[in-house]
């Protein structure tokens, strides 16, 4: 961006945005894809698999399947 002219400070505006926002797309993305959170390590695998696949980093798939888990064991 910088190469085209893209004044720095736009630039960490826009990657900050990014970063807030991708960890609400990584949940609504597997929030759709699936309806019950992990049941088991192969389950958790696989979700982490696909939205890997999707472009998402360990950090946010993480958050976004622990989230999911402890979510799942308050509603029982």
């Amino acid at each position: 961006m910088r190469e085209k002219g893209v004044a720095d400070d736009l630039i960490a505006d826009a990657v900050e945005e990014v970063k807030v926002n991708e960890l609400d797309f990584a949940r609504e993305v597997c929030r759709k894809k699936f309806k019950a959170s992990p049941s088991s390590r192969e389950d958790w695998a696989k979700q982490a698999r696909f939205l890997q696949s999707r472009g998402f980093g360990f950090d946010v798939i993480k958050k976004v399947l622990n989230e999911k888990s402890s979510n799942e064991s308050a509603n029982d």
